[in-house]
């Protein structure tokens, strides 16, 4: 496995890290946001999933854009921390943020090559559209990952949160103290 991921390494990133200038389009609409950790000592990662349009850079765009993600999260990592939290906002996702391959992308590129690093994902605000998508997307899912993702009620949203995150360390649209600040700010 660990030749598999290094073959992987050497030719998805030949210069041992994906650029900003690598992944403009996917910068540029502030998706992702990386601020805080939660009570096990995870860094914590939020994702706008409204702001994902699939045309826009193209899938090769968005699968260097998730290893810019994901390698910026690991730096993130305190000594000894080797996974990360994930917030999934879908307020406001519809069919134009539809993309089942950019997700099965993303979903082969973490689960292959940045495996067990998911401590936990909140997803929120999740509309009844999106169910139709997770059905497709949910076979493709290893059990360990199925285990770590939770569907959060609107009205339970702060408490669930909360249960995992000390509040300030949670994002202030969430009921927080902590500013979203953008991934490649961080």
């Amino acid at each position: 496995m660990f030749l598999k991921y290094l073959k992987w390494r050497q030719t998805f990133v030949p210069n041992g890290l994906v650029s900003p200038s690598e992944v403009p389009n996917e910068i540029a609409v502030n998706k992702m946001f990386m601020q805080g950790l939660d009570k096990e000592g995870r860094p914590i990662t939020v994702v706008f999933a409204n702001k994902h349009f699939p045309r826009k850079g193209g899938l090769n765009e968005f699968k260097r854009f998730v290893v810019f993600a994901l390698d910026k999260l690991c730096s993130r990592m305190p000594a000894g921390q080797e996974k990360f939290t994930a917030i999934g906002d879908l307020e406001g996702w519809g069919y134009a943020n539809t993309d089942i391959r950019g997700y099965l992308g993303a979903l082969s590129i973490l689960q292959d090559y940045y495996p067990e690093r998911l401590g936990k994902l909140f997803l929120i605000h999740v509309p009844y559209i999106f169910m139709a998508v997770w059905k497709v997307v949910y076979p493709f899912i290893d059990n360990n990952t199925k285990k770590k993702i939770i569907f959060v009620e609107n009205k339970k949203l702060k408490s669930t949160l909360l249960e995992g995150i000390e509040e300030s360390q949670l994002p202030e649209i969430y009921g927080g103290q902590l500013p979203l600040v953008p991934i490649a700010d961080n």
